[in-house]
């Protein structure tokens, strides 16, 4: 299964220059903990960072950082891992395992966002994958009890 196919494609987004209080509000109006940080190029948008709801606390409000004086591209992670939409589901995993990332916004070819994938997104494929394998056992074991009768 590759991970443009399990991402959610309804991303929210916000420019470089989004005060941290319009991104507070997108995150509680669409209930999610991160907004992708975009520039339009092309007419598409290119993800260059993102903002999670902890960036927003341990960077600003624990340091009480005067939130009128900073904007999305001063507290965005610059150094943005992406996952191709072409990607395995298992490699996307281990790249965000291995840097320590929740979630990771998904690019085409063209490094275009096309969506957002969290670790409980790969967990509900990695748990329906370990059903099937226990379902799979199940059988064996009954096939093999009905041919000893």
């Amino acid at each position: 299964m590759f991970t443009g196919e399990i991402c959610n494609r309804d991303v929210v987004i916000a420019d470089r220059d989004t005060s941290i209080t319009e991104l507070a509000q997108l995150m509680r109006e669409h209930h999610v903990g991160s907004i992708v940080i975009t520039e339009v190029q092309n007419e598409c948008n290119i993800p260059v960072g993102i903002v999670t709801d902890r960036d927003l606390v341990i960077e600003l409000l624990s340091k009480e950082v005067d939130i009128n004086t900073v904007s999305a591209g001063d507290v965005m992670s610059a150094d943005l891992i992406t996952a191709r939409e072409s990607s395995h589901v298992y490699d996307t995993l281990k790249l965000m395992r291995g840097k320590g990332i929740r979630r990771v916004p998904v690019v085409n070819d063209e490094n275009v966002l096309i969506g957002i994938v969290t670790v409980d997104d790969l967990l509900d494929v990695v748990i329906s994958e370990l059903d099937d394998i226990v379902n799979i056992v199940a059988i064996e074991q009954k096939r093999e009890k009905q041919l000893r009768q």
